[in-house]
């Protein structure tokens, strides 16, 4: 997120320098080696360096005191009690506190809870006699396609007292409206709380859909069927109803589990935010439950398993289904062949304990001689395979667990393959 802003910011003309603490990780992106993959980003990074609007350095005081906004891009990981960790935001704003050279704009990008800016204004006002404000402008950023959702915003929410820092903002933001500027200008607490409600809105409609998909399962009803039926209504839309293994990820796990926690210490019993993270999390096993029901015992057999990101568009595996299940895989008896277009080093490094599992780059090379095939991640390039060779390729009477509903269940079974979808009927 934070390079993303950086980086897109620099590219309408403004001069940036982004701080990290890695030296390292400065000294690759000084020579535009950008260290994940997100798609676009790249070639804006380099583009950007080498016009000169865009530098990068360790320095945290230099950049703060040269600059007229600062914003906070860093993470904010769930703690062990499902909130907020906060310790990064602080952090940071005791280095700007340190730091600041005249007015200067203090932007929180992070996900933090209410009132989390307050006590940031707190943390820094501890630490300079010099002019400050202190807004909340939060990131609706998807994995994958961050930096076309930075170029083209759906929405900029900017949280500020003083009336002329969020113009400022609004002024920095209007080179990404081409035709129509959608700004929600408002106070502080309410900017935090837009973000937090937005990522747990789109949670719940994921984790209500799965529900409705395992209920589906028992009754015979087709899914996919329940969810045209119901993206027609106006009401409720196709966006965000796919059935499948649930959400993962940076954002929606700890976001969830952040605003369930804050109602709680705010008194309000949010029974609903904590049926969603326990939907989500039965849901990432769905595939090694219905495995499991099919071959009874997974001892000798050989699995490929396609997708190991979250999510098609990045290498993230944090909270990704895929990680889970193939963990369970082996540990029940199965030997694992592993493929994902960008994710495989990381999927690499997380699983390297396990002796039973390799990756290929080749996404033909996991079927060889394979029992069944797992989809965890809705890639482009798994969409619409050579079924016949995949046919050819596996051990005898193939089954796909389709964990995405993205390949037509009839088509399959003619072709000799057992398949098994979410909330799709077997037969």
């Amino acid at each position: 997120m934070g390079l993303v802003t950086g980086t897109c910011l620099a590219n309408t003309g403004q001069d940036v320098v982004c701080v990290d603490k890695d030296p390292e990780l400065v000294e690759r992106l000084c020579e535009g080696d950008v260290p994940i993959h997100e798609s676009g980003l790249k070639e804006l990074v380099e583009e950007n360096l080498e016009d000169g609007r865009l530098t990068f350095t360790t320095d945290t005081q230099e950049a703060v005191a040269n600059s007229d906004i600062v914003f906070i891009a860093v993470g904010t990981p769930m703690d062990g009690d499902g909130s907020a960790d906060l310790s990064a935001v602080k952090a940071v704003a005791r280095d700007i506190g340190d730091s600041l050279d005249g007015y200067t704009i203090v932007v929180c990008k992070s996900t933090v809870p209410v009132g989390t800016n307050h006590k940031v204004a707190e943390i820094i006002r501890e630490r300079t006699d010099d002019d400050f404000d202190v807004a909340s402008n939060p990131e609706f950023l998807k994995e994958g396609s961050a930096v076309q959702d930075f170029q083209s915003p759906e929405r900029v929410v900017i949280g500020c007292e003083n009336e002329d820092a969020a113009e400022t903002l609004a002024d920095l933001y209007r080179p990404f409206f081409q035709r129509s500027e959608r700004f929600v200008m408002c106070d502080v607490p309410t900017a935090e709380m837009i973000k937090y409600a937005s990522n747990s809105m789109l949670a719940t409609k994921i984790s209500f859909m799965n529900e409705i998909a395992n209920i589906c399962d028992e009754v015979g009803a087709d899914v996919e069927k329940v969810r045209q039926g119901m993206s027609m209504d106006e009401r409720i839309g196709p966006h965000f109803i796919y059935p499948g293994l649930g959400y993962g990820g940076s954002c929606f796990p700890k976001d969830v589990r952040a605003l369930e926690r804050l109602g709680r210490d705010s008194g309000v019993q949010a029974d609903m935010l904590s049926a969603v993270t326990d939907i989500n999390e039965r849901q990432k096993m769905y595939l090694y439950e219905q495995a499991r029901g099919y071959f009874g015992s997974f001892d000798g057999l050989e699995f490929a398993v396609w997708g190991l990101s979250f999510k098609p568009g990045t290498d993230d595996i944090r909270q990704a289904p895929a990680i889970r299940n193939v963990r369970r895989f082996v540990a029940d008896g199965a030997r694992v062949r592993a493929t994902d277009p960008h994710a495989i080093e990381n999927a690499r490094a997380e699983l390297s304990d396990l002796e039973d599992v390799q990756f290929q780059k080749d996404n033909y090379a996991t079927l060889e001689g394979a029992d069944a095939l797992f989809l965890f991640t809705e890639w482009n390039e798994f969409r619409n395979p050579n079924f016949e060779r995949i046919r050819d390729l596996m051990a005898d009477d193939p089954v796909i667990f389709d964990g995405r509903n993205i390949y037509r269940p009839e088509k399959l079974r003619e072709l000799g393959f057992e398949y098994r979808g979410v909330g799709r009927p077997n037969q």
